[in-house]
């Protein structure tokens, strides 16, 4: 036991006098917090100075949007949840991108939010904004501080409900309620909040147990609960009594280990025909630990692959996921893991031999898929085909490698040439889609663990909105991988220019410095790759310096994914004349 651990358990046998900010940070150790990420403000330098000394972390960021998408990639590793801090005004409102994409992703979060001092409040004083207004809609809770003596009380409450409804809480305390004095008891979490959950209803439980021995064809779709939960092996003895094809959801691709015989990757946009052929003809789906959003569902490849006549049974930990976006046979709210323990267990009390002829048909969706994959790899770009690009970036990274991946036409293009044997190295930008996420992600992963090789696969757009973090990387000794696709363009909106607006490219060009000269002078690697064959090369020396390291690979500006959104886009149709050339009949025509 640590010191601090030891001073926590001290400070929990009974009432004290202290500090609101000692309340906090004492309240922090007792949740396991070992790192805070933010930029350094007036408004909490009382509690900052208490950092060293209690043995968390302090790691300042260059922006604070950055600090959101560390903490939130660091609990997607650990399960631990993240905690950010800035100050008042200015710092908070920058995290709102970050803590918005958070929210979407169902990540675990304590944003700790010094507000203006109670006697300026509504004297619009300087760096005053009223925060709680605005991460109302992107947190699951905004907690106000409104004495000093509850500091520590309304901070576990944001932990409880952090946990309880996966995602982040917004812990508003005005800058003043830092200084004073107070007593309290400091709680052990345990006291306070219960982090697992049941197996869920057990008639729901029987029902299901009862369509999946009866299907023909059933199919299992792991999601990010499956991960959080620690439940893939049981989700595989499941696979294996059915011999069901297990898919991933969108973006998930950690969520079940590629090389499981029964595994066929991830569906959703610019995923895995093997899945989504899977899927289509599923008369049993077996959904566990995942919301079946809306986009990680659509039709891809032009294959309108969501089944509508199969029964779906839905796990999920939030009832408020339950049948939100498709209709379902069966809905059990409870623990990915504990429900399919209980799933498992009933179902192995009928022997049932495996079906060589179903795992055959598996095997061959799967492969075919994987040489299509490589063969549209192999055609030849200018400089380098981007999906040539991809597959080698996955085949130099090492197996417990954890791969961030930015959005845009490359990131997305990577959910279909990403494999993971291992949960939790996947971390993607999910549904928020935000750009600069990959790389504070990456390093968020890297503190979480300092022994994985750590990788950031992103556009060179979205690297503008992120190279910035090239010196948190130097500052803190993170070895992370950048691996900048550039193309030179907004790929994803330049696809649209091409397929809908008859190639008029407006801001979609990017003209950009050497990101590898960059780096350098920032004190990290650079590689600049132009050549299919360097790339290799180029990652095996970046994991052999240990040094933060920017892999600049030009890729092919031709070579571009389908429209992200073309279910949300429309031929231009123009009615007055001077914008008559632009009418899709017009050059449709030509």
């Amino acid at each position: 036991m640590t010191k601090s651990q030891v001073e926590v358990e001290n400070v929990v046998a009974k009432k004290v006098k202290m500090t609101p900010s000692e309340a906090i940070v004492e309240t922090l150790l007792a949740e396991g917090v070992k790192d805070i990420y933010g930029i350094l403000g007036s408004a909490f330098m009382d509690m900052l100075d208490l950092l060293p000394t209690a043995g968390i972390r302090f790691i300042p960021v260059r922006h604070e949007q950055s600090s959101g998408h560390m903490a939130d990639a660091y609990t997607r590793v650990t399960g631990v949840a993240g905690v950010v801090i800035g100050q008042n005004g200015p710092g908070i409102t920058n995290m709102v991108t970050s803590v918005a994409a958070a929210n979407q992703a169902h990540t675990p979060m304590v944003i700790i939010s010094p507000s203006a001092g109670t006697p300026t409040i509504g004297w619009d004083g300087f760096q005053e904004c009223d925060q709680v207004s605005i991460f109302k809609s992107i947190t699951k809770e905004t907690v106000r501080v409104t004495h000093r003596s509850r500091v520590a009380e309304t901070l576990r409450t944001a932990f409880r409900i952090a946990y309880a409804e996966r995602g982040p809480v917004l812990y508003d305390i005005p800058r003043d309620y830092f200084y004073g004095e107070l007593e309290d008891q400091i709680l052990s979490p345990h006291q306070y909040r219960v982090d697992a959950r049941g197996s869920g209803d057990p008639a729901s439980i029987e029902k299901a147990v009862e369509l999946l021995k009866n299907a023909k064809n059933p199919v299992i779709l792991s999601g990010r609960g499956v991960v959080d939960a620690n439940g893939t092996d049981v989700v595989a003895q499941i696979a294996e009594h059915l011999t069901a094809p297990v898919a991933v959801s969108y973006m998930h691709n950690d969520a079940f280990p590629a090389d499981h015989p029964l595994a066929v990757g991830p569906i959703g946009y610019m995923g895995s025909k093997a899945a989504m052929l899977s899927i289509q003809k599923a008369d049993v789906l077996l959904a566990i630990g995942t919301r079946l959003s809306v986009f990680g569902t659509l039709p891809a490849y032009d294959i309108n692959y969501f089944p509508k006549d199969a029964k779906i049974i839905q796990i999920d930990i939030n009832p408020r996921n339950i049948a939100r976006t498709h209709p379902i046979e069966v809905g059990i709210i409870g623990d990915a893991k504990s429900a399919s323990d209980e799933i498992l267990k009933q179902l192995q009390r009928d022997k049932r031999e495996v079906d060589s002829s179903r795992l055959q048909k598996i095997n061959k969706l799967k492969e075919e898929w994987e040489q299509e994959l490589i063969d549209l790899a192999m055609v030849e770009g200018t400089p380098i085909n981007p999906r040539r690009a991809l597959l080698e970036v996955r085949k130099a990274l090492p197996d417990n490698a954890i791969i961030a991946t930015d959005i845009g036409n490359v990131s997305s293009t990577a959910n279909a040439y990403l494999h993971f044997n291992q949960s939790r190295r996947h971390l993607a930008a999910l549904t928020f889609g935000n750009c600069g996420f990959a790389y504070p992600a990456a390093m968020g992963a890297q503190i979480a663990e300092p022994d994985s090789p750590t990788c950031a696969i992103v556009g060179d757009g979205a690297w503008g909105m992120s190279l910035h973090e090239i010196s948190t990387a130097v500052e803190q000794k993170l070895p992370v991988i950048a691996c900048v696709f550039n193309n030179k363009s907004w790929a994803a909106e330049k696809k649209n220019q091409v397929d809908f607006y008859n190639n008029r490219f407006v801001g979609s060009d990017i003209e950009a410095p050497d990101f590898a000269e960059v780096a350098r002078s920032m004190g990290a690697l650079g590689f600049t790759v132009d050549k299919a064959e360097d790339i290799g090369p180029a990652i095996e020396e970046a994991l052999k310096a240990k040094r933060p390291a920017i892999i600049d690979i030009h890729v092919d500006g031709t070579m571009l994914a389908p429209p992200f959104r073309k279910d949300a886009l429309e031929l231009p149709t123009r009615f007055l004349e001077k914008y008559k050339h632009l009418d899709y009949q017009t050059w449709k025509d030509e």
